[in-house]
């Protein structure tokens, strides 16, 4: 724990990528450690966002090229999941892509969008702007808190 603690923003980006691809784990825990460590709100705002965005487009690319073993065996995503996901997407289009960073169904979402082939920049922008305001609200609830 100290040495993740040491190692700061590279250690908030390797788990907040991780979060949203192989291991099921959150970031939002270190994010609040770092605010609290007196860490530039911003830069760990930005860190998280990009690892954890980063990571969710690693699992649009395994949807899109990737096999049934990967999403089984190491996303850990069943048929059920899958399915639900599916659901979502087929309700509300590629906005459901916003919510790529709720847990259960976000890396789903994630693998879907590549699976029916959204367009990787619309999807990326949508990832994006769902985990920027996920981020953004931990932080700000954080810094509030200080106060």
């Amino acid at each position: 724990m100290e040495d993740v603690l040491h190692n700061g923003l590279p250690a908030l980006f390797v788990v907040s990528f991780l979060a949203a691809t192989i291991l099921p784990l959150g970031s939002e825990w270190l994010l609040v450690t770092l605010i609290l460590q007196a860490y530039n709100v911003e830069q760990v705002v930005a860190v998280a966002t990009l690892g954890n965005l980063l990571g969710a487009c690693t699992t649009y690319a395994i949807g899109l090229w990737g096999s049934d073993f990967i999403m089984e065996k190491i996303l850990r995503i069943d048929q059920g999941q899958f399915g639900r996901a599916t659901r979502l997407y087929q309700k509300y289009g590629s906005w459901s892509i916003l919510l790529s960073w709720v847990p259960v169904i976000g890396d789903p979402l994630c693998l879907v969008g590549g699976t029916l082939r959204l367009n990787f920049f619309l999807f990326s922008l949508l990832a994006f702007i769902g985990k920027l305001a996920r981020y953004a609200l931990i932080a700000s609830v954080t810094v509030t808190s200080m106060a």
